[in-house]
């Protein structure tokens, strides 16, 4: 295999296709493996280009062939599917992804390392635990209601009325509702204090790693959009601007455009949603305290509502904020306020 140049790879859970060609194009692997013997053989092969959608285990196995002295890159499966001919299968789906892997144009996605990993391992486990909290506090207020009590939206309004309402003995709640609210409402404090442990842990994550003391001193930009960051783009070397990776958040417009004729739609909400919410959350702050504001990059946004609407002017800003973020990161540098007004 010393002719193989660049190899495709098609990942699943134990076994794996392997689709290679030399640097004429003619298929020199069309192989299948098991975890183990995939290793064994990636570690006999001479170093080559190795292409993998970025999927489950992706960045798992682009580290270990790396260590193993291979160049890996990860193509969004949606990059991949236009290079998949004829019918869907293992071996069409690695003869896919070996080609795509060798277009110029392509656009990869960063591999992540291991402390990245644990960084978005905290952000799931608390959005998860965030989720489960909803739905009890919903179910909650749902199950009071059938007994003819209502109380207001809102964690606060939840936390201070509820007990009293458990406590008062004029409402209609039975002895055995009463005990189940009380068993409910103890889940929720269960839950409420776990998600306050992993707040304090993005919090120390936030304070200890250089890359999230720089972002954090953009406006907008906290301790959870500032490890969210640093876990998905690193130091966003991917990149090659900030406009590529406002791009590959989703908060750029899509066109339908043909010949002389442009249309700019909404935004394409591609990639990674749970960042883009999180740019967006961040945004609206920003809007909203530029009212009490008057330097110039608050002019600027309030001029911005004015012409285009609350809504586009938050994305618009998020949208700068995540510029910003890249260009803070790839040039390792700190937020300097109306950078941008002071050399126009």
């Amino acid at each position: 295999m010393s002719n193989l140049t660049t190899l495709g790879i098609d990942l699943a859970k134990n076994k794996f296709q392997l689709h290679g060609v030399d640097h004429t194009g003619k298929i020199v692997c069309k192989k299948r493996f098991g975890r183990e013997s995939l290793v064994q053989y990636m570690a006999k092969i001479s170093p080559c280009l190795i292409g993998m959608e970025a999927c489950g285990g992706s960045n798992y196995w682009a580290r270990k062939f790396e260590s193993l002295g291979h160049e890996v890159k990860l193509i969004s499966p949606q990059y991949v599917k236009p290079y998949v001919k004829t019918n869907k299968n293992d071996a069409n789906d690695a003869e896919g992804i070996c080609e795509a892997v060798t277009r110029p144009s392509m656009r990869f996605v960063p591999i992540k390392n291991v402390e990245q990993q644990d960084i978005q391992m905290i952000h799931r486990i608390r959005s998860r635990l965030i989720s489960n909290k909803t739905a009890l506090s919903n179910q909650m207020r749902g199950l009071l209601h059938e007994y003819g009590v209502v109380l207001p939206q809102g964690t606060a309004s939840l936390r201070k009325r509820f007990l009293l309402v458990l406590e008062d003995k004029k409402n209609d709640l039975s002895e055995m509702s009463r005990d189940v609210f009380y068993d409910l409402y103890s889940e929720y404090l269960e839950l409420s204090e776990k998600v306050s442990v992993y707040d304090r842990k993005i919090e120390y994550l936030s304070q200890t790693d250089e890359r999230c003391k720089r972002l954090l001193s953009e406006p907008g930009i906290g301790p959870i959009t500032a490890t969210a960051l640093v876990s998905s783009i690193g130091s966003g070397e991917t990149f090659q601007e900030g406009r590529h990776l406002s791009a590959w958040l989703g908060l750029v417009p899509r066109q339908s455009s043909s010949g002389d004729k442009i249309r700019l739609l909404g935004i394409s909400k591609r990639g990674d949603r749970y960042l883009r919410t999180l740019l967006i959350h961040g945004a609206r702050s920003v809007v909203q305290a530029s009212k009490r504001k008057t330097d110039r990059t608050s002019v600027w946004i309030q001029r911005l509502v004015s012409r285009c609407g609350y809504n586009k002017a938050v994305v618009a800003v998020a949208n700068k904020n995540a510029r910003v973020a890249w260009a803070l990161l790839s040039n390792q540098t700190n937020y300097i306020e109306n950078y941008g007004f002071h050399n126009a």
